[in-house]
């Protein structure tokens, strides 16, 4: 019989023959830990007083809040510094950027198995590794032993078929599924992206789809790799790192779900649920004070360059703030050489160093009570940005762009 993609992973990476359902112990490639989960991590394992056989796979980042904008988070960064030095483990500073990015643009390859303490680990599902979250004390098991146990999950076949119509983007994608398939609709699964579409997209379309996987309850969101992938990394320097990772074609599958993107429309998600999607039609007009382009979902280099597309020339609408953070140091670098910061600048924009900042609500963009934001960000449940009493739409670039000009939820094909 046939394998997934999580079941060839993961069959390899425990060096037995597995299937969904079955209960493995497998070695771990990449593990990952941000300020926001590391103390936590570091502790359990100082608790275990055991030898650290992963610190060379373990890569720590200060992004959530980068720079630190309290005494606590700054005493916390320091503790995480100290401790990958000491045990020799591998330490992103802030200002070199968010955690998934990063952890795609230098370590992760198709094929690995990567663990994360963060929910959106899911992310390098993009490029062909299973990934996925875990909690800090599982994670610093992972650093202690290069391993942990997983239940292979089961995995539904996402075929999108058809091509992306004008203002519809990877985004859009995304969140028609999760509309679909609800919160908590696909709990524990892989999603396994097929089709026409899914094989056109370019690596940066698929992280941000693998980037929301988890936002309908998946534990990995996972596209073969194939020429898209090698480009992708040999943009990076990391051409070497590329393999070929395909579901066998007798591959056995939970469900499939069949999605025609040529008929969709830009989407929003609306407050306080990643589920609650409408079709732009029905929100346009929405009145917004706050509108937040980048994070790990849409913070790459042509997320900005969509957004710019729409920006130049044009002024941000009086009383919205509009916040552009790219997602990593070598993006920012990137938009700079090709302008579009002095773009986002010129409109009225502010442009922030990278990492998370307004996603988590610990700084660089708090709502106020009542306001509402438009966001390229992944999750929009109440108080996710800082403000319980604030109200946050999800969208892509494109539309968000747009809705800084209009001061309002706006459909991005007038400007396209």
């Amino acid at each position: 019989m046939g394998k997934t993609i999580a079941e060839k992973i993961l069959s390899e990476k425990s060096r037995s023959d597995v299937y969904a359902g079955d209960l493995v112990v497998a070695e771990i490639d990449q593990i990952a830990l941000q300020d926001g989960t590391a103390p936590l991590a570091i502790r359990q394992l100082m608790e275990l007083g055991t030898e650290i056989k992963a610190a060379d796979r373990t890569h720590f980042f200060v992004d959530h809040a980068a720079p630190s904008p309290r005494r606590e988070l700054s005493n916390d960064q320091k503790f995480i510094y100290e401790f990958a030095e000491k045990v020799g483990a591998d330490f992103n500073p802030p200002g070199e950027g968010i955690i998934h990015q990063l952890m795609v643009e230098r370590y992760v390859k198709p094929g690995d198995l990567a663990v994360g303490a963060d929910s959106h680990t899911c992310t390098y599902g993009g490029i062909g590794a299973f990934s996925t979250g875990m909690g800090s004390t599982d994670v610093a098991v992972a650093i202690a032993l290069g391993k942990n146990w997983f239940r292979v999950p089961e995995t539904f076949r996402i075929n999108l078929t058809g091509k992306m119509p004008k203002g519809v983007f990877a985004k859009d994608i995304i969140l028609k599924l999760i509309g679909d398939l609800g919160v908590s609709g696909a709990t524990y699964k892989a999603l396994e992206f097929h089709g026409e579409c899914s094989a056109s997209m370019t690596a940066e379309e698929r992280l941000t789809i693998a980037n929301m996987a988890v936002e309908c309850g998946a534990k990995v969101g996972l596209f073969e790799s194939d020429e898209n992938t090698r480009h992708f990394l040999a943009e990076l320097g990391r051409e070497q790192d590329f393999r070929e990772i395909r579901a066998d074609e007798d591959a056995e599958y939970e469900r499939e779900i069949n999605t025609d993107v040529s008929n969709l429309a830009p989407l929003v998600a609306k407050p306080h649920n990643v589920d609650n999607v409408a079709e732009i039609d029905e929100v346009e007009g929405t009145e917004v004070n706050q509108v937040y382009i980048g994070t790990c979902t849409n913070g790459r280099l042509s997320d900005l360059e969509i957004a710019a597309r729409i920006l130049k020339g044009r002024k941000v609408k009086k009383g919205v703030r509009l916040i552009v953070i790219p997602a990593s140091r070598r993006v920012y670098l990137q938009a700079m050489e090709k302008g579009l910061l002095k773009i986002f600048v010129e409109a009225g924009g502010i442009v922030l160093s990278p990492g998370c900042g307004p996603c988590v609500g610990i700084h660089q963009g708090i709502l106020a009570d009542g306001e509402v934001c438009i966001s390229t960000q992944n999750r929009n449940f109440k108080g996710r940005m800082g403000n319980p009493n604030a109200f946050i739409y999800l969208s892509s670039p494109a539309t968000a762009a747009a809705s800084a000009i209009k001061g309002a939820i706006a459909d991005p094909r007038e400007f396209l």
